[in-house]
């Protein structure tokens, strides 16, 4: 029984390899089974036509109205105040005298010196007169030469120390608060006031890096201000000599002439810049920039192939772009299917968005 049982077994092992023999050498005579190609197919997306428009550039910005000069007023020298010759708040012209502080004590060294001088002057003389004669050596009568010129610039000295117990208004303006009142001692350490020029008004704003190169000294911007409805117009008179790092923008400072009680210094102010018409800007809606590290890309149709192209941006508004380089007039560019589209897959355009 055993035996029949292991002849039965060796028999189907046998035949077991036959088999597989059987159908390798089949394989060979009919070589490897070809593998079924598979249909590449197209990606279907909105598409947008290039086609150039009239653009006006206009920028809103925000700004704050300055005064044209402004300087904070400190004495010269120490002591105590006399007189104050301003009111708060008042309009000073330039020159005038705003604050005295005491100075009897250099008055009694000047007369002193005074007498000194009208001394000394008449040594000269008579040394003039004895070294005609050989009464005086030549060096006695320079001496009292020198003794004159010494006298006289110990004068000019204090004349100029009292001069500086009067402070005078650099410029013409309006003075703001102090603290300060006759009677008080000071020092050049204490603030009197501020005075600031309110008669032209400076007008400041930044612009973004993009646009610096395009406001020159000349050029005419308008501004608002809260609680009033007027539009006020200032002309640039200077740029920053660098672009901020920071905020990559560029200080602008433009010079407001009109005279206004609602021109405040420090009153927020609303800036319009208008730049120069463009008749032929090539505006592509925002979805369809794709932003990178370094540049920035659309996706163009070239006879039906997806290419990705480097593009340069200029100005923009809520839904539109401008490409200043990097398509031209007539190019279709993708509006959909960015993220799905790879350069060189063909691309099907389902649909042609126009720009209203």
């Amino acid at each position: 029984m055993i035996k029949q049982i292991i002849f039965t077994f060796n028999y189907l092992f046998l035949g077991t390899c036959f088999l597989v023999l059987l159908v390798q050498c089949s394989s060979k005579k009919k070589g490897k089974m070809p593998t079924v190609a598979t249909k590449k197919t197209s990606v279907k997306v909105d598409a947008f036509v290039v086609t150039p428009k009239t653009l006006e550039q206009q920028l809103e910005l925000p700004g704050s109205i300055a005064a044209y000069e402004e300087v904070e007023l400190h004495p010269d020298i120490s002591g105590r105040v006399t007189a104050v010759y301003f009111k708060e708040g008042s309009y000073v012209k330039k020159g005038a005298p705003l604050l005295k502080i005491y100075d009897a004590d250099l008055q009694a060294q000047l007369k002193k010196l005074y007498l000194q001088l009208k001394t000394a002057k008449k040594t000269v003389e008579r040394n003039g007169m004895l070294l005609n004669i050989g009464g005086v050596s030549e060096q006695d009568y320079d001496l009292s030469v020198l003794a004159v010129n010494t006298i006289g610039a110990d004068i000019q000295i204090l004349k100029t120390n009292i001069a500086k117990t009067v402070l005078y208004a650099p410029f013409q303006g309006k003075i703001g608060i102090t603290t300060i009142t006759r009677g008080a001692y000071i020092t050049p350490q204490n603030m009197i006031a501020t005075l600031k020029q309110t008669q032209p008004l400076k007008l400041s704003f930044a612009v973004p890096e993009l646009y610096g190169a395009m406001l020159k000294p000349g050029n005419l911007v308008r501004f608002t201000v809260e609680g009033s409805s007027k539009n006020y117009t200032a002309m640039v008179t200077a740029t920053e000599n660098n672009i901020d790092i920071n905020t990559r923008n560029l200080q602008i400072i433009a010079k407001v002439n009109e005279v206004d009680e609602q021109l405040i210094v420090g009153k927020f102010a609303k800036v319009r810049v208008e730049f120069k018409q463009n008749n032929m800007a090539l505006m592509v809606p925002t979805q369809c920039i794709i932003p990178q590290a370094r540049f920035k890309k659309v996706v163009a149709i070239r006879n039906g192939i997806a290419s990705f192209e480097t593009v340069t941006t200029g100005f923009r508004d809520s839904s539109y772009i401008e490409i200043t380089s990097g398509l031209q007039n007539g190019d279709t560019i993708l509006t959909t299917g960015l993220l799905s589209t790879k350069p060189g897959n063909a691309v099907e355009i389902n649909s042609i968005i126009h720009k209203p």
